[in-house]
């Protein structure tokens, strides 16, 4: 019976806790890569990143070499080098567009982060693994208060929210005003016109409001000013 590789099992389960980390802080903030996504892009990075160092045997130089005295050079760099090109097809597919409203950079960034993590503990840099997750952790948790209390008047302290509104026609126009002279930045303004009943529309709108009181107003002022059917407000998370 083979033994069990103690070192490589600590790997595999520091890349676990520390992915458990970056995961749990997009979770707690209902990102769309959360809990379980880092999980795995972590633990799947430090396991190609094992592989590539212990899974390929050296290669002989010479056709009449004896295969118990084959000697080369191995690029253990090839397989962890494809991890950086691979994960950037999973960070792409959580950058969703609306319009001209993009989301979702920050989650993808953390992904590529939580894959370097994982080809850390991969190779057993244990110390870089463990402080560059304190540090990530840091970044989305502290960084995030700082911008929200010391630069309250910055563009990345604004929030984005897509607002749908469900009324008649006529008050499409109305709405539209009021929303261009409450909202200095309003990222689409859209009227669609409901099947079922063409006397309906369906208005959305995507605004970026820094003050949350002024986006409270805007939802009660909507349904006080027309007769809506239905006014909806969702917070668009990056």
């Amino acid at each position: 019976m083979e033994y069990i590789n103690v070192d490589i099992i600590i790997r595999l389960m520091l890349s676990l806790f520390l992915g458990f980390a970056l995961g749990l802080e997009r979770e707690l903030t209902n990102k769309y890569a959360g809990l379980r996504t880092h999980l795995l892009v972590c633990l799947g990075a430090c396991v190609f990143t094992i592989l590539s160092i212990y899974g390929f045997p050296t290669f002989a130089v010479g056709d009449n070499v004896d295969p118990q005295q084959a000697t080369g050079v191995r690029d253990t760099a090839r397989i962890a080098a494809q991890i950086v090109t691979g994960i950037g097809f999973i960070g792409a597919g959580t950058v969703l567009r609306n319009g001209p409203m993009v989301f979702g950079l920050t989650t993808a960034a953390t992904l590529w982060v939580a894959a370097s993590i994982g080809m850390a503990c991969g190779t057993g840099l244990y110390d870089v693994a463990v402080i560059s997750t304190i540090l990530s952790v840091a970044v989305l948790t502290i960084i995030r208060v700082f911008e929200r209390q010391i630069l309250p008047n910055s563009g990345k302290n604004s929030r984005r929210y897509k607002i749908a509104v469900y009324c008649d026609r006529d008050d499409t126009k109305k709405i539209y005003d009021y929303l261009i002279s409450k909202v200095d930045d309003m990222k689409e303004f859209q009227e669609k016109k409901l099947i079922e009943n063409p006397n309906k529309s369906r208005i959305t709108a995507g605004v970026e409001i820094c003050n949350k009181k002024l986006i409270n107003e805007i939802y009660y002022k909507l349904g006080e000013l027309t007769d809506a059917d239905s006014v909806s407000l969702q917070e668009i998370n990056d």
